[in-house]
């Protein structure tokens, strides 16, 4: 699948320079333009992969190159006033050879929270390939003013793009870890899920073409209809052995004449479906009520079993209830098999319900707060026995 990818805001430029370094470490050819977006001239200039002619600058005339403070609607505004400044890099994308907009951003800060939905609704009403975003959840430990920016975010957000991949920081922080080593490793685990999923069915010279191919199409049409979705991952190693053959962790074969045991390959390959769609989601949910999903096993060809995909693919219909379920194989010569599945049209979300409820909460206390903390200035400045006349 050919992207043209938007990181607007820090995390979300911080996401796409990661995708273009994954990009060419395995030459997946997935990022067909990459643009920055950014209210801070420092996210910008940290940067190390996107293009400095594709790197925006945008609400110089309002807040001098110094962001907008986690406000997302003073984001969402200076996204609205310099909407030409954006158009004018992605002027320069070779549309037509598109297949999508991605439009990446941490939706807990100020900058991509308000601003990734404003220019959603913009690339809507110009282009007619379909325009998705990958938000980013703050973590509950972040603070209300990120729950309350991420909910806005998120409602806003959801509506204006064609569907909303979702990943959820508070479900992959480690204790102990230092913050930028956190999210170096956040970051990480979002451009390998997502480069698996969007870089099924694309080859290369002299790669094996797979037997059941996922191709854009086939992404398209599972997350066709809108809403939210999840994407789960699993992945076992293969090794080389000293002979040149494959020898494998994953099959327990000896690496004999007979080949890799077919029966055990199919058994392993649906074992790992269920650790995909059971185990860490990017948005953990219930799985069950899903619309639509799509199943990518990827791996070295023998590995890749036309039965097991099918058996993990009628697993995966019976535990959603979707009869929408998609499959198909990804040969690559890495040295591990890996399930990747996107479930699209998600509802039962516990986590976007707790976001909701902690959100209206915090907005009911910036409320309070804020009465309260004129009712104390008043009391402060006020002399009942001698009353002073103001300057103005």
């Amino acid at each position: 699948m050919k992207l043209a990818m938007i990181g607007f805001g820090q995390a979300g430029g911080k996401i796409v320079d990661r995708f273009l370094e994954y990009d060419d470490r395995t030459n997946s050819g997935i990022v067909r333009a990459a643009i920055a977006v950014n209210s801070a001239k420092a996210d910008l200039i940290g940067l190390d992969n996107i293009p400095q002619e594709n790197r925006v600058l945008i609400g110089q005339a309002r807040v001098k190159g110094h962001g907008v403070g986690a406000d997302n609607e003073l984001g969402a505004e200076v996204a609205e006033e310099d909407i030409d400044e954006v158009q004018n890099a992605i002027d320069q994308i070779p549309t037509h050879e598109v297949d999508a907009f991605l439009i990446v951003a941490g939706m807990g800060g100020g900058t991509g929270s308000g601003g990734a939905p404003v220019l959603a609704k913009h690339l809507k009403r110009i282009y007619t390939i379909p325009v998705y975003g990958l938000g980013v959840l703050p973590g509950t430990d972040e603070g209300g003013i990120y729950t309350l920016n991420a909910a806005r975010s998120f409602q806003t957000f959801v509506r204006e793009v064609d569907n909303l991949l979702v990943f959820d920081n508070d479900s992959w922080r480690q204790t102990g870890e230092s913050v930028e080593g956190g999210y170096e490793q956040i970051n990480e685990e979002i451009v390998r899920r997502f480069g698996i999923l969007f870089g099924a069915g694309e080859v290369g010279d002299g790669q094996e073409v797979a037997e059941s191919v996922v191709d854009s199409s086939e992404i398209i049409n599972t997350l066709s209809g809108g809403g939210v979705s999840t994407v789960g991952f699993a992945s076992e190693e293969v090794e080389l052995n000293t002979g040149g053959g494959l020898l494998s962790r994953f099959t327990g074969d000896d690496g004999g004449d007979d080949g890799l045991d077919a029966a055990n390959t199919t058994n392993r390959i649906t074992s790992l479906v269920r650790k995909a769609a059971l185990g860490r989601l990017t948005l953990p949910c219930e799985i069950e009520g899903t619309e639509r999903a799509l199943l990518v096993l990827s791996g070295p060809s023998e590995y890749l079993n036309r039965k097991g995909i099918e058996r993990g693919r009628k697993w995966l219909e019976e535990e959603t209830g979707s009869m929408e379920v998609r499959g198909g194989d990804f040969p690559r010569e890495e040295p591990e098999v890996s399930a990747a599945i996107l479930l699209s049209g998600v509802t039962n979300v516990p986590r976007i319900k707790r976001l909701q409820q902690v959100a209206i909460e915090a907005q009911d206390n910036i409320d309070d707060i804020q009465a309260e903390s004129e009712e104390n200035l008043e009391e402060l400045v006020e002399d009942d026995e001698d009353e002073l006349e103001p300057l103005f």
